[in-house]
């Protein structure tokens, strides 16, 4: 077993909880205990929460204690939702997804930029996560090894009959997380693609992990834009640097929850 393994007790309580971390921050910044909304949303790119504030559209939610990251609010699908903006990786996802839900949060939505591994047609397109190989350190202090860690079915097919009823192209299907975004070379590809793993991506896994092992709602959409660099004019996104596009989707999958 490598060390990585060693001392991991999935199902011993952890010391250090994210309601003491709350706890401290609301009282260094002096902010009151209010709930962040219901449906919140992590950008690891950033680009919806640049593209809200720069047409105003979203504002600074007050009441976050969060150490780290800023929580915008805006109006999706005729309620409020919550997002942060660049926390990329399983590390940082999880820490302020454990946040999040602690606050008041009931659904997380992730929407990430990944790489293509099977083609499903060309970029850019948009994956619902169904599971995702564990290639990250993060999972593993959530539950002992195993080589996938799946969604909630229920939320996947949720959101797979919000997209075809909306419209919009999605293909449901599995990644495989990364720690390591440069680290990842041929034979991994290889080994991924015959698997039949659609994407690489860097935080579904852990959060997928942490969302069974802490029962929350927690789904994650992959937004394939590039091959790793290995074709000219890579990483386009779309329109308005696809934020046209994945705000459609997600507000599909918010009017769906919602009902």
């Amino acid at each position: 077993m490598p060390p990585l393994l060693d001392n991991k007790n999935s199902a011993s309580p952890s010391v250090f909880r994210p309601a003491a971390l709350l706890r401290e921050a609301r009282r260094q910044k002096g902010l009151q205990n209010v709930d962040v909304p219901a449906v919140c949303i992590l950008d690891p790119d950033g680009d919806m929460v640049r593209r809200l504030r720069k047409e105003q559209r979203s504002r600074t939610f007050e009441g976050w204690p969060c150490y780290h990251t800023q929580l915008d609010a805006f109006e999706l699908a005729g309620q409020t939702v919550g997002i942060v903006g660049c926390a990329v990786g399983a590390p940082f996802a999880v820490l302020v997804a454990e946040e999040l839900f602690e606050a008041g949060c009931r659904l997380l939505l992730s929407v990430t930029s990944a790489g293509q591994i099977v083609p499903a047609g060309p970029t850019p397109y948009f994956i619902v996560i169904d599971r995702a190989l564990r290639d990250e350190g993060t999972s593993y202090h959530y539950a002992a090894p195993s080589e996938y860690s799946d969604a909630n079915a229920g939320l996947v097919a949720m959101a797979d009959a919000a997209l075809k009823a909306a419209g919009l192209r999605a293909i449901v299907g599995s990644t495989w997380t990364t720690d390591a975004p440069f680290r990842e070379t041929a034979e991994a590809i290889a080994a991924a693609e015959k698997r039949g793993i659609l994407a690489v991506e860097m935080e579904a896994a852990a959060l997928y992990t942490f969302a069974r092992a802490r029962q929350v709602d927690v789904l994650c959409i992959a937004h394939v834009t590039n091959t790793m660099g290995n074709a000219d004019q890579d990483f386009e996104k779309g329109a308005a640097d696809g934020t046209d596009d994945a705000l459609q989707i997600l507000e599909a999958i918010v009017r769906a929850w919602k009902s």
